[in-house]
């Protein structure tokens, strides 16, 4: 859908319609969320699901995991039992999108080293938003689209057919309307 739609709105609240983690998925979220630096014992086990959203501009490491040294839980690991949110979705690394498929098919991802690899859990919901073009605005109400059939052909197919043979569903958002209310 077109800019101001409320693609990443939607997206943003799917974890709250999710039910909250038992005790073992707690655990799960929890465990990977404190090897990632970012677990508050303060506030006992994470109970809500995760919702991790990583700029376009993410690299393949911050995405899969990685690092200096021993590798840490990447956005796909700390989506882990919750929602991975990819918003302008064609305009990540194509290498990003790629490394998407094998942990959407096994819920794992792993990350080799010349020492070894390690396996990080990744089992996750999600969810990309696109615009229908680089510009936004093809088939969309008010502004007119700037992009030339070849722009909008070349934005579209960054999603490879492997990628998108794995989501589920796909939702066109239209144009939001302004209407005044009368009565």
């Amino acid at each position: 859908g077109p800019p101001g739609a409320g693609k990443s709105m939607l997206a943003s609240r799917l974890p709250g319609l999710l039910p909250q983690l038992d005790d073992d998925l707690a655990v799960e979220v929890s465990a990977v969320h404190s090897l990632a630096g970012i677990f508050d014992p303060t506030g006992g086990l994470a109970r809500t699901p995760p919702f991790e959203a990583p700029h376009h501009s993410a690299s393949a490491a911050s995405i899969v995991g990685g690092g200096p040294g021993i590798p840490l839980p990447g956005a796909m690991s700390r989506a882990h039992r919750g929602v991975l949110f990819l918003d302008e979705a064609p305009e990540f690394n194509r290498g990003v999108l790629e490394a998407l498929r094998q942990p959407l098919e096994e819920g794992t991802v792993c990350v080799a080293r010349s020492f070894g690899s390690i396996t990080f859990p990744a089992r996750f919901q999600l969810v990309m938003a696109a615009n229908p073009c680089p510009c936004g605005y093809f088939a969309g109400q008010g502004k007119l689209c700037t992009c030339t059939p070849m722009q909008r052909r070349t934005y579209l197919t960054k999603l490879s057919g492997p990628v998108l043979d794995r989501l589920d569903l796909r939702v066109d958002v239209p144009a939001v309307r302004l209407t005044s209310a009368t009565g």
